[in-house]
């Protein structure tokens, strides 16, 4: 065995593995675990043999809004309130207070500014009135992006199409209708996760009281080992007693 920090000549059958071809060692290493898929929600590894779902259609249509009429109500007078649920439902490190004040701030101040500026049109210049405009529409399309990420995020949990049409742009023309309609999805299938998980639970067995019947076995087991012994040393004191009357004197 060699000894450390000394060189070992090779013999001839080792010496034919280290031709080394000019170039070989800047060759790129094809690493399995870094260049496999990976699922999007979780991060773990997908085998070479994953398809992905094909996308399903929404539960409920973009204008069943009063299908539920509780969530129907909520999204036309307290958008906020209702879009601060769901975006909290889709992420769990956004509260719904910081969600409902971020729609009320963009949304809700946003019209309010529209109408102020269409209320003084006479007496704001009309330049700056087409500037207001402008900046609306523009942070409007800002606050279809921002809200559209959140429906991306729920087709891709339940593997959604995009319906009607793109989620930004859903958001952007029917924003309070799309607010509705998320809830209902998500109420939905929470609704079969639930009744599924139920379905699935087992009753446990009755609880058996083995104890006291071991104890009593054991008690008989043992009454009947000492009269055994008890009749086994009679009959062996018989025995000795008829050994000795037998015995020749």
């Amino acid at each position: 065995m060699a000894v450390d920090g000394t060189y070992v000549k090779l013999t001839e059958d080792q010496n034919s593995l280290q031709n080394v071809t000019p170039g070989e060692l800047n060759q790129a290493i094809d690493i399995e675990k870094l260049t496999a898929r990976r699922c999007e929600q979780c991060g773990q590894t997908l085998p070479a043999s994953y398809t992905p779902p094909a996308d399903e259609d929404w539960t409920t249509g973009i204008f069943g809004c009063f299908e539920d009429t509780n969530s129907g109500l909520t999204g036309l007078f307290c958008p906020c309130v209702l879009f601060g649920r769901n975006v909290a439902a889709f992420n769990d490190e956004i509260t719904p207070e910081r969600a409902c004040v971020g729609h009320a701030i963009c949304i809700e101040g946003g019209i309010a500014l529209a109408v102020t500026t269409a209320a003084c049109s006479g007496v704001i210049d009309p330049d700056t009135v087409c500037l207001l405009t402008e900046g609306l529409l523009f942070a409007w399309w800002v606050c279809a992006i921002y809200t559209g990420m959140g429906r991306q995020l729920l087709q891709r949990k339940y593997h959604l199409k995009d319906a009607p049409c793109d989620p930004c742009l859903v958001h952007c023309c029917l924003h309070w209708c799309a607010i509705c309609q998320e809830h209902r999805e998500m109420r939905n299938h929470l609704s079969e996760g639930a009744t599924s998980s139920e379905d699935t639970i087992v009753n446990p067995p009755q609880l058996q009281e083995m104890m006291n019947v071991n104890a009593d076995d054991h008690k008989r087991s043992n009454d009947n080992h000492d009269h055994a012994s008890s009749s086994t040393s009679g009959e062996g004191s018989g025995a000795g007693q008829n050994n000795l009357q037998l015995q020749p004197v």
